[in-house]
């Protein structure tokens, strides 16, 4: 597949990145770079139940990240591409030197990034912000 336009490109690029940015999918991702495991055996070394590993692991396949290959009754699942592989271990390179500035980062807090932000009142604070507000936004601080 040819892209020639950046936008493009930085759409996938940010498509996989925001699928790798799940914990979940990378401690499959890990626990796949020795080899080939079965769901069970990823189970096992994730302590994630059976059907969100099954559902993390489609979605990774979906993705051309990982595929499968049916021995017996088992199937077992293993990194697609050997580059994922090297793209983990300059992951891990990469937070070895920078791993300080990366926890200190506020932009990204990982505690607040499942959770729903709440305001003074308890009442839950939109993340999105509709198309309509956002224009409305814009009109008011252009004032």
């Amino acid at each position: 597949m040819m892209i020639s336009k950046p936008e493009q490109v930085f759409a996938l690029q940010a498509k996989l990145f925001r699928g790798l940015s799940d914990h979940s999918r990378l401690a499959i991702l890990e626990s796949l770079r020795p080899g080939p495991m079965s769901v069970g055996q990823v189970v096992e070394a994730n302590g994630l139940s059976q059907s969100n590993t099954s559902n993390h692991l489609r979605c990774l396949s979906d993705c051309g990240l990982v595929t499968s290959e049916q021995r017996g009754r088992f199937i077992y699942y293993r990194l697609s591409d050997p580059r994922i592989e090297e793209f983990l271990r300059l992951a891990d390179e990469f937070i070895a030197d920078t791993g300080r500035r990366i926890y200190a980062c506020t932009n990204y807090d990982i505690e607040k990034a499942n959770r729903p932000l709440r305001a003074k009142n308890g009442e839950d604070i939109p993340t999105k912000v509709k198309k309509k507000d956002a224009k409305k936004s814009k009109r008011i601080n252009s004032i």
